[in-house]
């Protein structure tokens, strides 16, 4: 292992803390320099200057110039706050030893890959937040009708974001129910991408999706088992919703046990995106690579439609389904199967298992430039573009530039909330 490079924090040293703020001064915690963009440290959320350890509930994280912390984050333009929560930097092993039971061939070989520190939502997103984006398909027509905004061209197309068409049949989307605190589910890859940006311009905060070794990594949270909560499916109940409890639904997210670093809903409840796609031979491209592999070199980003990658299981899985390795390939045409329109939605699944698919974001520490940003939030095959401009040209969706002076624009004309 490169000097310096902290280890890995071990599961028998997280479960006795319970959060990473006790490890703070035992060397196991980075220190790691990074962009904190332009603004002053002690303006940015998340982030407390200074050498001393700040007194916060929760894990705090050490890196250069200060501590990460927890924060809250409220989405301009509204009262709906979500919670984030710091992740050290370690080198781990990822993906599943061969002699674990229920392990897919695709969940190896294993490999060792370097995390750099980040903030994770504390659970997954909601209802109650991904609505907002929802309503900016009307809100986004309603501000290119009034003038009030920039029209996109292909000058500032980099600063625009595209909403999801109105749902045209919403009993299928909210199967499960629509109340706030509910798992949002169902939006494709590509919208769960666009809704980042959209958090990240309205905030002027670099949000993204997990890469799939920093989602590993953090529902691991130290552990070397099955299930961050050890080797024994009995106990995987009191940490999630899955077959065994769930009912055959989603269920408010945080209503079951964190992890060891104080995550929720890691195990199941709805899978989550992560960036990258599922490939034949599984991790065979990052074992063959200098270990550690970095985190930006472990990353298969996508070239196809299909089988792209969800995480951590859903509330109709069994344990083996909801064990931290295991992987879920999407299946876009058979998730659209009922969707009458021509093409289908490039935001909406229709149909199990995309009923129990949501999404989490993390924000990174380092933030890098605007090329690599859009790198996570824009379409990256042809026909995901087209399908959207399409959408767009019919009037089923919608686009304009976001920043955070776009809720107080629309407030000034009556638009909106």
């Amino acid at each position: 292992m490169p000097e310096g490079r902290p280890t890995l924090v071990s599961a028998a040293l997280c479960r006795m803390c319970l959060t990473v703020v006790s490890l703070v001064g035992t060397g196991l915690l980075p220190v790691l320099a990074g962009n904190l963009t332009a603004i002053h440290a002690e303006e940015i959320p998340g982030f407390v200057a200074g050498n001393a350890k700040p007194e916060v509930a929760g894990p705090v994280v050490q890196v250069s110039g200060g501590w990460m912390v927890p924060y809250a984050e409220t989405i301009p333009g509204s009262d709906v706050t979500f919670r984030m929560i710091p992740v050290p930097a370690a080198a781990y092993r990822m993906g599943s030893p061969e002699g674990e039971e229920g392990r897919s061939d695709d969940e190896g070989p294993q490999f060792e890959v370097a995390i750099e520190p980040f903030w994770i939502g504390v659970h997954e997103v909601t209802w109650g937040e991904y609505k907002g984006f929802m309503a900016a398909c009307d809100l986004f027509k309603a501000v290119e009708s009034a003038r009030i905004r920039p029209t996109v061209t292909a000058a500032n197309l980099a600063d625009a974001v595209t909403a999801p068409s109105n749902l045209y049949d919403p009993t299928t989307t909210f199967t499960h129910g629509e109340e706030p605190e509910l798992p949002a589910a169902t939006m494709t890859q590509y919208s769960a991408r666009q809704y980042t940006k959209w958090v990240s311009l309205l905030t002027a905060r670099f949000y993204r999706l997990p890469s799939e070794a920093e989602w590993e990594y953090a529902c691991r949270a130290g552990s070397l088992t099955p299930w961050s909560c050890g080797s024994d499916p009995a106990t995987l109940g009191d940490h999630a919703w899955i077959a065994d409890n769930s009912d055959e639904t989603t269920h408010p997210v945080g209503s079951k046990a964190p992890n060891a670093w104080g995550i929720h809903d890691m195990h199941g409840n709805v899978g989550e995106w992560v960036v990258d796609q599922l490939v034949a031979g599984g991790y065979t491209r990052q074992a063959a690579l200098p270990q550690p592999v970095s985190e930006a070199d472990a990353i298969q980003w996508p070239t196809k439609l299909q089988q792209r990658v969800v995480r951590g299981g859903s509330y109709y899985d069994e344990p083996d389904r909801c064990r931290t390795a295991a992987r879920r390939g999407s299946e876009d045409v058979a998730w659209k199967d009922v969707d009458p329109n021509l093409p289908k939605s490039p935001w909406w699944y229709t149909e199990d298992p995309a009923l129990g698919v949501g999404i989490r974001v993390v924000r990174p520490f380092t933030v890098p430039e605007k090329a690599t940003q859009l790198k996570w939030w824009e379409p990256d095959i042809e026909s995901i573009r087209l399908d959207a401009q399409d959408r767009l040209t019919q009037g089923r969706g919608a686009r304009a530039i976001v920043d955070p002076q776009l809720p107080a624009d629309a407030k000034s004309k009556g638009i909106g909330n």
